[in-house]
């Protein structure tokens, strides 16, 4: 096995608590019920939003992306009949009011103990680039793809990958 493959292989094998960000007061969050208004205003910085049921449980319910907003602040145009339930939160019409009324409820998440390469699984699967770490129902941490990105680079530099090598 080349230095590179082992070197990779080695890097799946890391758990997700080895990698993830546990800052959780730096990770985005708010409250199902906080104001529409004050998610817009995260966004303006961040690219999602985890929805929790408080703060104090840290209990995940929902995430809100950036796709998500696109969706209530696009005008919508809806025929005057309309078969099945169309997506009718909006912005014009007064229906996204609160983080619970935009957010997305199927969150894909990791948890601390699984190997890197299950969440990098997981990322190319859903078509993701960060998933929240939960323990029991709790948001723990964050795993992103700039933060894995990172580490992996950094592991490069510690132990330089040469052409002589293999």
């Amino acid at each position: 096995m080349t230095k590179e493959n082992r070197l990779i292989a080695d890097f799946y094998e890391l758990s997700v608590k080895q990698l993830m960000d546990k800052r959780v007061w730096d990770v985005p969050m708010i409250e199902e019920d906080e104001d529409i208004y004050h998610v817009l205003s995260i966004l303006c910085g961040r690219h999602h939003i985890w929805v929790v049921k408080s703060k104090g449980s840290r209990e995940l319910v929902g995430v809100i992306t950036e796709h998500d907003v696109l969706s209530i602040l696009a005008p919508k145009r809806l025929p005057s009949y309309v078969f099945g339930m169309p997506d009718v939160r909006s912005l014009q019409h007064g229906t996204a009011k609160t983080a619970g009324k935009i957010m997305s409820r199927n969150v894909v998440f990791c948890k601390p103990d699984d190997k890197v390469v299950d969440a990098l699984r997981k990322m190319v699967e859903y078509k993701t680039r960060r998933l929240p770490v939960v323990e029991g129902k709790k948001i723990v941490g964050e795993l992103t793809l700039h933060q894995l990105i990172r580490k992996y680079y950094a592991a490069t530099q510690y132990h330089p990958i040469t052409d002589e090598e293999g």
